[in-house]
């Protein structure tokens, strides 16, 4: 049975039809498969794996995924479609690795997965022109997106995907995203991108924390990003989770998490890191070397008095204890570090970037002798234009760094609207 929903995307009722078709470009970006009814969530790989990935049979198949790409029961997405009789031409590996034994800013190379006897191309820092190659010479007519994305823009599998569709759309490749939730909520926050702060941890402008599924930013970048490369994808289709609402967080969709990156432990982590990741803008630690990157921030000379400041400032959702360590990798190896532990005491309230941005501004002013940012303003790419850092620094408040792009911040939300799939 074939229908279209109430904003014309075309539904395909249980896969009755085949999932992927070829053909001319349709007049809408994506076709969506829908959700069932509320109840548990279930991610589009399961849906997939359930009926034994029977829409990609016959087809070559190319998939981007790393170890976040499993099943409920543990089986990778890879594995499951060979022992469904389907077997992948190929497997290509973002920052971290196809297999996920990389530290952050590597990768594992090209190589033949031993498990499966795939080759493995090495997509990490590859443009579209070169990823274009890999599909070409790999044989690929399909591509299969299923990486667990934690909701920033500075994080990089979402411009792995970018550049995957530039490359599918040169390539003439049919696009399949097997959607997962978004683990910190559905809610938008933060400053835009600036064009000419584009770089690998932000390629297009987008909101630092943009609160959208991959499938809805595959939707996004099919009908507002690609054009401006010149790039109409033949055929973009999202498999829609099920189950998922835009105020669920990780903790309440009854999914195991897997680790996306090695400094990922948790979905705590994931729910700081969208502030907390800008620290490692600073010559402050992130807390990389601990148990608990990004959830810890310091120094070393950093005392108390930090944390009291924060407390006193009573920000919604979060609490903040004194702690000390030291880093056994990154920065302030085998140093004793001071610093602050946050704890995200109500996901629903909680403000990741206007808690950092309160952590900085109050970092300057206790230990302006300890605080500054790295030599390269790495800040400026993290946060999509050098504003923050240059407000800091002048002595801006929070309320007025923050106010400073909830103008943009509007926008985006009103922009993407029309892309969402989930309510």
């Amino acid at each position: 049975m074939v229908s279209f929903n109430r904003r014309g995307f075309l539904v395909t009722g249980a896969l009755a039809t085949p999932l992927l078709t070829g053909g001319s470009a349709l007049a809408e970006p994506a076709r969506v498969l829908p959700a069932a009814s509320r109840g548990p969530v279930v991610t589009g790989a399961d849906i997939l794996a359930r009926q034994g990935w029977r829409s990609l049979a016959g087809r070559k198949v190319g998939v981007l995924s790393n170890p976040t790409g499993v099943l409920e029961n543990g089986d990778h997405i890879v594995d499951s479609m060979i022992a469904a009789g389907v077997r992948p031409v190929a497997a290509f590996g973002p920052e971290h690795g196809f297999r996920g034994s990389a530290q952050a800013g590597g990768s594992e190379g090209d190589y033949t997965d031993p498990r499966t006897g795939i080759a493995v191309y090495d997509a990490y820092g590859a443009d579209a022109a070169k990823l274009a190659g890999m599909f070409t010479k790999a044989g690929v007519d399909t591509v299969v997106f299923d990486i667990a994305d934690v909701g920033a823009r500075f994080y990089t599998y979402i411009w792995s995907m970018y550049t995957a569709m530039v490359a599918a759309g040169r390539t003439g490749a049919a696009f399949v995203v097997l959607d997962r939730p978004n683990p910190i909520g559905g809610k938008a926050f933060g400053p835009m991108l600036r064009p000419e702060f584009a770089s690998g941890v932000g390629l297009k402008p987008i909101v630092q924390q943009h609160g959208m599924t991959v499938g809805e930013l595959a939707k996004y970048f099919a009908a507002e990003l690609l054009p401006a490369e010149g790039v109409r994808l033949a055929d973009l289709q999202v498999v829609q989770t099920e189950g998922w609402r835009r105020d669920t967080f990780f903790a309440g969709t009854g999914l195991t998490w897997t680790p996306p990156s090695p400094n990922m432990p948790t979905a705590d982590t994931a729910l700081v890191y969208p502030g907390t990741g800008m620290f490692e803008g600073t010559v402050f630690s992130e807390g990389r070397g601990t148990t608990r990157p990004f959830e810890i921030i310091g120094a070393p000379g950093i005392d108390w008095r930090w944390r009291d400041e924060l407390t006193a400032l009573g920000l919604a959702g979060v609490r903040f204890r004194e702690t000390y360590f030291v880093p056994t990798f990154g920065k302030f190896v085998n140093q004793t570090c001071g610093g602050v532990q946050l704890t995200v005491t109500d996901p629903a309230s909680f403000d990741a970037i206007r808690t950092a941005v309160a952590m900085l501004v109050t970092a300057k002013k206790l230990h302006p002798d300890l605080f500054g940012w790295r030599a390269d303003n790495g800040i400026d790419k993290l946060t999509g234009s050098d504003r923050l850092r240059t407000m800091v620094d002048r002595g801006a408040g929070v309320d007025e760094i923050v106010g400073s792009w909830q103008a943009e911040l509007d926008e985006f939300t009103a922009r993407r609207r029309p892309h969402l799939l989930y309510w």
